[in-house]
């Protein structure tokens, strides 16, 4: 059985399912990013500042369309706070003011990020699903020079 974009609906209930545990992620993230935005003091701030602001920026976007292609595939995206809490691998981060500590928090995000992408992908393409292969391949492009720039930050 097909759904409305023919892809099999089994296949697409276990899409759904990962992207909506790759929305919790990112909804954390965002609002890790939002905190270490609004907390971080020290030499870096007004650079860090304006990073945080851009990556937080990039992740809203992410969550929308993350949560459209949910829906694309005939699921429905969580869209609670407990519900992301419950099934987010990325935890919450506070009192955070240290800008290297900052860094190594969005490192580690971006990290788990990557990971669930490159899974989803993976199943992606075995479901022929090319909406979601196509959405997967950028973000992994994006994460893989952010995390290699991120990470001559920290040497």
């Amino acid at each position: 059985m097909k759904n409305l974009v023919g892809i099999d609906r089994e296949k697409a209930i276990i899409l759904s399912s990962k992207l909506n545990e790759l929305l919790a992620d990112y909804q954390l993230f965002y609002q890790n990013l939002r905190g270490l935005h609004w907390n971080i003091k020290g030499r870096e701030f007004f650079e860090l500042h304006l990073k945080f602001e851009e990556y937080y920026d990039e992740a809203v976007l992410k969550i929308d369309e993350i949560a459209e292609r949910v829906l694309t595939l005939e699921g429905e995206p969580l869209h609670t706070f407990s519900d992301y809490l419950n099934v987010s691998e990325i935890k919450e981060e506070k009192g955070i003011t240290s800008g290297i500590e900052g860094v190594e928090i969005i490192v580690k995000n971006f990290s788990t990020l990557i990971l669930k992408e490159r899974e989803i992908l993976s199943l992606a393409a075995d479901a022929n699903d090319e909406g979601t292969v196509s959405l997967m391949s950028d973000y992994i492009s994006g994460t893989e020079k952010t995390l290699w720039m991120l990470n001559s930050y920290l040497k």
